[in-house]
């Protein structure tokens, strides 16, 4: 990306990466040094006042009280500053290995000509070589086109309204990886006008992972990759929420049940019963790819919610279509076997969310009565649900 990773004297190397810990040192070693001044001119005016020629041969002693007492606190301020530096390069060493631990790296755009300084810790995120010159245009390629896209959004309001912002975002490093990296960002103004942007970057990505397994674990089966219980219960109960005038969000719900399965989980085991399952929920989602949800909603039995633009028809012909699939027979090494399955079907009329699922459950039952491996619709005249 057009970084030159041989050139660059240590001096600038050493510029770039420890820019925003100095910052902090030239501030205190000013304020330092205009201390000092400030005591020199005490002491000579001092001299000049009160130590003339004349004055100091008839008031030796007091004279020299006075140069002792000066230089006294020139000395104490020498140790003071001392000590400063100290506790400095102190609070810099644990600044820098708490910004290693965190993976947090500090940054500055100046904004009239787009300048960047970085710590290390922001090199390592991009894994870009430690000091090396930087273009701002050139990081921007950095980041996919959605993640720029936010970027330069949130960045620009930010400045236009003096502001900050915090940002996570994908980025691909210098050597491929992809990571997630947590901006936050100030605006400096002078006079009213914004001339530097400044704040963090950390990388954010082990957390990132973390917050989406934690929550594929929530909303998913772990075994089949199809939603869970708790998604389809939460994807069911919008009917109850919908505005009674806007388009039903649910057409019917179907309820499948497999036929055989505990033998078979019994008689070959749980592994085998595992792979069985594995596979019925590979050809529900085979068989209903413009279904609203497809989940597993207990140990054999599945829930399939379909949207409002499909008719009864369309419901009566995918239910068919899940029996036959999941008629055909699973193989294994002991040979083929074969499972069934009994669907109920209930289509989505005045009824709650609760409703809908008993009337699916109902006609469920009345699938097996009728000798499994069928389906049946709900019928309020002939069942109660």
């Amino acid at each position: 990306m057009g970084f030159d990773m041989q050139n660059g004297s240590r001096s600038n190397t050493e510029l770039h990466s420890n820019a925003a810990s100095q910052t902090l040192l030239l501030r205190l070693m000013r304020r330092a040094s205009d201390d000092l001044q400030s005591f020199t001119m005490r002491f000579l005016r001092a001299i000049e006042g009160k130590v003339g020629f004349g004055i100091l041969r008839d008031n030796t002693h007091r004279d020299a009280a006075t140069i002792a007492r000066l230089r006294a606190e020139l000395e104490a301020q020498a140790r003071l500053i001392r000590e400063q530096e100290t506790s400095l390069a102190h609070s810099r060493k644990i600044f820098r290995r708490a910004s290693e631990a965190a993976r947090i790296g500090v940054w500055e755009c100046t904004l009239a000509d787009e300048s960047l300084v970085w710590t290390d810790g922001v090199y390592d995120i991009f894994e870009i070589p430690r000091g090396a010159p930087l273009d701002r245009q050139q990081t921007l390629l950095c980041y996919p086109e959605e993640s720029r896209r936010q970027l330069v959004a949130i960045r620009s309001k930010a400045i236009e309204e003096r502001s900050g912002f915090t940002l996570d975002t994908e980025i691909v490093t210098m050597k491929g990886n992809r990571r997630w990296m947590r901006i936050t960002a100030t605006i400096e103004c002078e006079n009213g006008v914004a001339v530097r942007i400044f704040g963090m970057k950390q990388d954010i990505t082990e957390e990132k992972i973390l917050a989406d397994r934690t929550r594929y674990l929530a909303e998913f089966d772990v075994m089949t990759g199809l939603a869970n219980r708790a998604s389809f219960q939460a994807r069911l109960s919008e009917i109850d929420h919908a505005d009674a005038e806007d388009r039903k969000p649910i057409g019917a719900l179907l309820l499948v049940d497999l036929d055989g399965f505990k033998q078979i989980n019994d008689t070959y085991g749980h592994a085998f019963g595992d792979a069985c399952l594995t596979e019925v929920a590979t050809r529900l989602a085979a068989i209903c790819p413009e279904a609203e949800l497809v989940a597993r909603i207990g140990g054999d039995e599945f829930a399939v919610l379909v949207g409002p633009e499909t008719d009864e028809r369309a419901h009566e012909r995918l239910a068919g279509d899940i029996v036959e699939a999941l008629s055909r027979p699973i193989e294994n090494r002991n040979g083929l076997h074969q499972l069934g399955a009994s669907v109920g079907i209930a289509h989505k009329d005045a009824c709650s969310a609760e409703q809908l699922f008993t009337r699916a459950d109902t006609a469920l039952y009345a699938a097996k009565a009728a000798g499994r491996n069928t389906f049946r619709v709900f019928d309020p005249d002939k069942m109660h649900g």
